[in-house]
């Protein structure tokens, strides 16, 4: 067997110096003792997959509500998509893949249904309560709410792991790393998430936009990104985007923005000398990067993602019907709490923040399909409870 310390040792010599070592984690909030064939990084991402939480993805919205096709990403597709481009990144990096994945599958966990606009929603409801966005709320289901082990609330999962989860700093995502050292940066790992996260909602978005027909192809082959994949497959420009290209041209994308992620990032790494996760941490800003080229590419491709494809007609009015359903269901069970399953309502007396958090960690827990079928249940007299 190999043992969990000759995997420790293999990782102390073949990472980078500023690489994170599974044997120099700062460890658990409940001591625990190791298992003997798994780092503690490892177990970390394996007791993620086995969440509830992580089950749920599998109907929760990445863009498109899970009727509208079967094709498009969920969150748990775009959540595999971040961990194998985090993972690729990481190995050629020098970073542990182990400790890049765990963060990349947990990154999304406390997403509710519909997406961002699910997060708007449960956020304005919940604005004289505290608030709600789905960072915090994936520390809630890692630190509490996931009960699966006797010992201990939570996840119980290492330092390393929920940094990373605290400090995920995105275009749509803004830490707050409170407890956590917010005045240092991540570790390496943590910022590749980061960037693996953001390659992948990027190109996916843009695969799907085309897939649905939302984005009009002529204003995709305007892009200046687009014209470098296509110059990058001896392509025209204005080749007509076929089933066939568009599969070649995301695959194409994907791997120029992770070969360049990685490229940047080892020359960020090279000019800032450090030689150890402390002195990484101790600059206080992100090393992992794009280059200058691909960071205006990526910021055109953002622009006219948000303009083309977010603001959509059609995806607005999906957003404004799953808004008024959360504020329905939000709305119902604070009228009469005793509408919440029984098993809900005993963890009012226990949440330190009272009803109105318990009845948001029930509604971002829901799936899309659950939402709606709970939706039908509260508000259709035909429906059955």
């Amino acid at each position: 067997m190999v043992a969990r310390e000759i995997l420790e040792e293999i990782e102390r010599k073949n990472l980078a110096p500023y690489g994170m070592k599974s044997a120099d984690s700062r460890g658990r909030e409940y001591p625990e003792e190791e298992p003997p064939y798994r780092t503690a990084f490892q177990r970390d991402r394996d007791r993620v997959i086995h969440t509830t939480a992580f089950r749920r993805l599998a109907y929760k919205t990445q863009v498109f509500v899970y009727y509208e096709g079967d094709h498009y990403r969920t969150r748990l597709t775009h959540s595999i998509e971040v961990a194998q481009i985090g993972r690729t990144m990481a190995r050629a990096l020098g970073a542990n893949e182990d400790l890049t994945e765990a963060i990349c599958l947990a990154h999304d966990l406390g997403h509710p249904p519909f997406g961002h606009t699910g997060e708007a929603a449960l956020n304005e409801v919940m604005e004289s309560y505290g608030g709600f966005d789905h960072q915090r709320q994936t520390m809630r289901i890692v630190g509490r709410l996931e009960r699966r082990y006797p010992d201990f609330p939570g996840l119980n999962l290492t330092y390393e792991v929920r940094e990373g989860l605290v400090k995920h700093d995105t275009e749509y995502d803004v830490a707050n790393a409170r407890g956590y050292e917010p005045d240092k940066s991540g570790t390496l790992e943590c910022q590749i998430s980061n960037l693996a996260d953001e390659i992948a909602y990027d190109t996916s978005d843009l695969d799907d936009g085309l897939r649905s027909g939302i984005l009009d192809p002529r204003a995709v082959q305007k892009l200046e990104i687009w014209e470098a994949v296509m110059d990058s497959l001896r392509e025209s420009r204005n080749a007509r985007i076929t089933q066939m290209l568009r599969y070649r041209a995301i695959r194409h994308l994907v791997g120029m923005e992770v070969s360049d992620a990685i490229a940047a990032t080892e020359q960020a790494l090279k000019r800032s000398g450090v030689g150890s996760v402390e002195e990484l941490r101790s600059l206080g800003v992100n090393v992992a990067s794009y280059s200058s080229q691909m960071d205006a590419w990526n910021r055109e491709l953002k622009s006219f993602l948000m303009e083309n494809f977010y603001r959509h007609y059609r995806l607005r009015r999906m957003s404004h019907k799953a808004t008024r359903l959360l504020q329905g269901l939000f709305a119902a069970y604070m009228e009469d709490p005793k509408q919440l399953p029984p098993e809900t309502m005993r963890r009012a007396d226990e949440e330190p923040e009272g009803l109105p958090r318990v009845i948001c960690d029930y509604i971002a827990g829901m799936t899309d399909r659950y939402a709606v079928a709970e939706y039908r249940k509260l508000f259709d007299p035909a429906e059955r409870a």
